[in-house]
Formats: structure tokens, sequence, C-alpha cells
């Protein structure tokens, strides 16, 4: 069995926007991908972790616990070995309380790539490929996680592009959740259950590709 880490945030863990709940494994594009390369003849287990709110390199000034760069090194070290690493984060760079742009975001994507590559695996084991997923452009903030997210989707402008210019720097592969789909309907920023749905079909094909480079 191959093993796949999707390190993470809400846009993955499966928040239904504008609630509190959580979509079921089968429902988010995590549980969409297994399910889909499973059919597909691989044998395979997808890891998931992903948190709310969970930033590239940076801290919540609110909330503990959500700088992606923290920990992640052990994290490949647990759950190795990987046959891919996923990493799809970026949303929460643009938070309000933050004045990151688009080329910080691309930043703090490459230090985890980095990271990931230098994590304390045992001897032997292989380093994983890494795979980059850039969110889909924000809309307009709705609901009640607008104020959250005020003029997010103006500093966020340009994402996919830096993201697709540091993979091909750093030699990791790249797919831009954009081409495929939107954010959501209903609070602009997440993802609603036919978009995960289309997000995880959508990633059947280049990751099994990427599982058979490994």
């Amino acid at each position: 069995m191959q093993q796949i880490l999707v390190y993470s945030d809400s846009l993955s863990w499966g928040i239904v926007p504008d609630t509190r709940r959580r979509l079921d494994f089968s429902q988010r594009w995590p549980g969409v991908l297994e399910i889909g390369l499973n059919r597909a003849g691989r044998n395979v287990r997808v890891i998931e972790d992903c948190l709310n709110g969970r930033r590239t390199v940076w801290d919540d000034p609110f909330k503990p616990g959500r700088n992606g760069l923290t920990g992640l090194a052990q994290r490949i070290e647990i759950n190795s070995p990987l046959a891919l690493v996923i990493l799809a984060l970026g949303t929460n760079d643009f938070q309000s309380m933050h004045a990151f742009n688009a080329w910080h975001s691309s930043q703090g994507i490459a230090t985890l790539v980095n990271t990931i590559r230098q994590a304390p695996i045992e001897p032997g084991m292989p380093v994983p490929p890494i795979l980059v997923v850039a969110p889909p452009p924000m809309g307009t903030p709705k609901g009640s996680i607008a104020p959250k997210f005020a003029g997010g989707e103006l500093r966020c402008k340009g994402l996919a592009e830096a993201y697709r210019t540091v993979c091909a720097t750093l030699g990791c592969a790249f797919f831009d959740a954009g081409s495929v789909t939107d954010s959501s309907r209903v609070d602009g920023i997440h993802l609603d259950a036919d978009q995960h749905g289309v997000l995880g079909a959508a990633l059947v094909d280049p990751v099994a590709g990427l599982l058979g480079e490994a």
C-alpha cells in the first residue's frame, strides 16, 4: 500500500461553508481522491493532516498552532514511508490580520517544500515527491467569516502563478485547483460539496502519474 499525506487547511478538512460542520470523508476531496485511485487499481491510503486556519509559515495571532512549519518535519517522520506529500495551503495567509501577497505565500510554500525534503526519516525510507496544489482564487468573502478574510480576494491575486514559479524552481509538481473549480458560492473562501468532488476527481490522474514515478 502506498501512503499519501495531504497537509492542508479547512479547504481540505471539508468544512461546510458558513457552518462549523464537516463533510464526510467520501465527500471531501482527499477522500474522493483515495476512492478514485483505488478504483483505478491503485492500493493507496490518503492520510489527512488538515487544520482549520493553517497558514504556510505564519502564526495566527488569535489561535495557537496554525503555523504550517511547526512540527511539519515530525509529521513526515511519523507517517513515513510516504509515496507522496500534497501541500494545499495558502488561503489563510490572506486573512485580514496579515498584509501578505502572493509572493510572500509562495515563499512560505518553498520553505515547507524544503522542510519536507530535510525531514529526519528513517534510513532507507524514500524522500517523498511533493505536489503543491494552489487553492482556487477567493471570491468576495461572505457570511460569518467575511471580516476574517476582508480584502483577501485582492491580496491573493497571482497566487497560482507564484506557486507555479516556485515549483518549477524547486522541481516539484504543481496543480492549480482554480483550473477546475471556483471557491464556494456560499462564503467565497472554502469549497462546496460539489467542488470537493470535482477537485478530487481532477487530481486522480496527476497523482497516479506521480505515484508511478515514485
